[in-house]
């Protein structure tokens, strides 16, 4: 998929159609290499040097933001280069900060049902790497970053009217972020009404739902896409899902997501019959991350929420984001090892 929905791009821009291609290949590699290796780590290590991993994610968030080290894409400078190419250290964040999360839930979750012992600790500390974040900012990987740690915080046992206590400063934060940035505001208007301005901030949702369309039950056939030509901006990356129903068609795209939908059983299963919380806490933050990316991306897509820049795990052109995944998966892969089924 990465190479149907980008060699006219990277004809066009490089004069090699195989560009993103090549790289993806070597970004894959790369992550299985990844996987595998991390899978043969005992999990519990991990709780040995979560402190270390997450300064490290800290340090490389503040490290983005200083000039001639950060590098700027698409208004937002979360981008370090390393050579030729570069890395995304609030990819690793989500990472780092489920890791230790995980560790004080695991050794605190008997104090969660207090406000000031257990819920609030752990809801300064998401708040703070959100923080982070947003100084790039990059709205959207901060709000896949609170939705998994709110999820590992319920799992954990939490108070609902807590939640429903932050709900409420969070949504006024959350509006206050909208409306301090005016393409942010831009693209909530041409969520609602993306027809207002077709060539302009509508363009991407229209051109997306041109693309799903035509593509009925069965798709065009693979390396048939229409919208790929220049139509669909970055069709490789955010909106590589587009592409993909545009020519597998709905079942194509349905097949995907059930894959998707395995996963996550697999992943709450390993969770839930981890042999302790830390693994439990882990495998489920893990699991929550990869399958909230999978619903806002493939929402954008179809036009159910507005744009956020989110990549689809595992298909989006990106090396960070592949290898932030496979990561991920080599860590639940080791948990599998020790859970019960």
């Amino acid at each position: 998929m990465i190479y149907s929905a980008s060699y006219i791009q990277a004809e066009y821009n490089f004069g090699d159609s195989f560009f993103y291609l090549k790289r993806q290949l070597l970004f894959s590699a790369v992550g299985i290499f990844a996987m595998f290796f991390i899978m043969s780590i005992p999990y519990g290590t991990w709780k040995k040097y979560s402190k270390v991993l997450l300064l490290v994610c800290f340090v490389l968030l503040l490290a983005v933001l200083i000039p001639g080290i950060g590098m700027e894409r698409n208004g937002a400078q979360s981008w370090i280069g390393v050579g030729a190419f570069s890395i995304q250290p609030s990819e690793f964040t989500k990472l780092g900060l489920i890791i230790y999360l995980s560790v004080f839930l695991s050794v605190n979750q008997k104090y969660i049902t207090s406000f000031k012992q257990g819920f609030f600790p752990s809801i300064i500390l998401v708040f703070t790497a959100f923080g982070l974040i947003m100084l790039q900012p990059d709205l959207g990987t901060g709000v896949v970053l609170i939705l998994t740690c709110m999820m590992m915080i319920y799992i954990a046992g939490a108070r609902l009217s807590h939640f429903i206590g932050m709900a409420t400063i969070g949504v006024a934060g959350f509006l206050y972020l909208i409306l301090s940035a005016p393409y942010r505001i831009s693209r909530i208007t041409a969520f609602l009404n993306p027809w207002q301005d077709p060539l302009g901030d509508g363009f991407q949702i229209i051109q997306s739902l041109y693309a799903l369309g035509p593509g009925g039950l069965m798709g065009v056939g693979l390396g048939n896409s229409l919208q790929k030509y220049f139509y669909l901006p970055e069709p490789q990356t955010d909106f590589i899902f587009a592409i993909l129903g545009e020519e597998l068609g709905f079942i194509g795209g349905t097949a995907v997501i059930a894959l998707f939908g395995l996963l996550f059983w697999r992943g709450v299963r390993i969770g839930i019959e981890a042999p302790d919380a830390f693994g439990r806490f882990l495998a489920l933050g893990i699991v929550s991350m990869i399958t909230i990316q999978v619903m806002i991306n493939v929402s954008v897509v179809i036009g159910l929420i507005p744009v956020t820049g989110i990549t689809l795990p595992f298909l989006s052109y990106g090396g960070s984001s592949l290898t932030l995944t496979m990561c991920s998966v080599g860590i639940l892969l080791n948990i599998s090892k020790y859970s019960r089924i």
